[in-house]
């Protein structure tokens, strides 16, 4: 989804002037007023200064707000994500109608102040909000990560699977001073040969202690007992049979201590997630106002630097539908080449007073907003 803003001079006819923009892009686009207030301009100079400062806020405006879209869409879990697109809106509109129907926020960005000072609470919001998303995402991060490593050990192969929730108590030797039973990994090719021959790795093993607790496709977990002063020539005498000894000894203890730090941890997230979404969601309605009030300020800048004082011009919002874009920008070209007889002709333009902006140059005053962001964000 991607809107057009656009700025022409001000005539006297404005009422058909706004008619004719209409009607003749209205089988390209979605049309309508983007109404700009009254702001202060101060002088020329200054105002050049600060197109160059706008340009720079509006890219990091920009950088956070996709920043704090994509984590929203990636921290979401699966019986969630439905909810995206409710999340995704700009003070409880969708972003399409918050644009088309763009009113200037008096009460957060006052016109009774200077454009200057205008940047400077945009910049200091976007800064807090950055901060804040750093600290947020870093602490959620790490949760989940935690979390993932202890989830990991419950899963995959049986060579690194944590074994506390596998065995049980009564599968152990537990309480001697001499013996030890450990687990092994028998790949399934080679269970007759343990079976039949396990006793035999070492010295001391026990013989008939020898137990299958559990088998999976390709592999089983083996308990067998021995005197602890063979273990090593137990385990180098297996690892030779491709019989793996997992380092691994019963405690009841530790094993509860495990399932408590899972426990906590997911109660941990859970308890964070709500109010992450929450924030996210909040901070992405705040990002994206203060985004499109960044580009008004830059369309109104940039327009007293082109069409000079008093800052009377037409400004509207456009919507393109879908593969009408080259349509429509011939469609303004005929409109407003008139504008200027140098933008008709394509010359070098970066001599052209009020043009700070990346790209190609047009009659009138140009930028866009493009959310394609949207499209596609679950890279976690």
């Amino acid at each position: 989804m991607v809107f057009w803003l656009i700025s022409t001079p001000k005539d006297e006819t404005y009422q058909q002037q706004w008619n004719r923009l209409a009607e003749n892009t209205k089988p390209m686009a979605n049309v309508a007023k983007f109404n700009l207030p009254s702001l202060k301009v101060g002088t020329l100079d200054a105002l050049m200064a600060l197109s160059d400062d706008l340009a720079k806020l509006d890219q990091y405006t920009e950088m956070v707000m996709i920043k704090v879209y994509n984590y929203m869409a990636n921290a979401l879990e699966e019986n969630d994500m439905a909810k995206l697109e409710e999340y995704t809106k700009a003070n409880n509109k969708d972003l399409a109608t918050y644009c088309s129907t763009f009113v200037w926020d008096v009460a957060k960005f006052p016109t009774k102040v200077s454009i200057k000072d205008i940047h400077d609470i945009i910049a200091k919001n976007m800064t807090k909000i950055e901060k804040d998303f750093k600290t947020k995402s870093n602490t959620y991060n790490t949760l989940r990560s935690n979390l993932a490593q202890h989830e990991k050990k419950e899963t995959g192969s049986l060579v690194t699977r944590n074994l506390g929730p596998i065995v049980r108590e009564e599968d152990f030797v537990t309480a001697s001073e001499y013996l030890v039973t450990v687990c092994v990994v028998v790949p399934k090719q080679g269970y007759k040969e343990w079976e039949g021959s396990y006793w035999k790795l070492a010295d001391f093993v026990v013989p008939e202690t020898s137990v299958k607790i559990l088998e999976e496709a390709d592999q089983a977990i083996y308990t067998v007992t021995m005197f602890k002063k063979t273990l090593e020539a137990f385990k180098n005498n297996a690892r030779e049979k491709k019989f793996i000894v997992r380092d691994f000894q019963y405690s009841k203890e530790k094993i509860n201590q495990q399932k408590t730090e899972v426990h906590n941890l997911q109660k941990a997230k859970i308890k964070a997630y709500v109010p992450l979404i929450r924030w996210l969601k909040g901070n992405f309605s705040e990002s994206f106002v203060n985004w499109i009030h960044v580009k008004a300020l830059r369309l109104f800048t940039e327009s007293v630097l082109r069409y000079g004082l008093p800052a009377t011009f037409m400004t509207a919002v456009l919507e393109p539908h879908k593969k009408s874009e080259k349509k429509l920008r011939e469609k303004l070209h005929v409109l407003y080449s008139n504008l200027d007889k140098s933008a008709a002709e394509g010359p070098e333009m970066g001599d052209i007073p009020g043009v700070f902006m990346a790209g190609d140059y047009y009659p009138y005053v140009y930028y866009d907003i493009n959310t394609a962001f949207i499209e596609g964000a679950r890279e976690f």
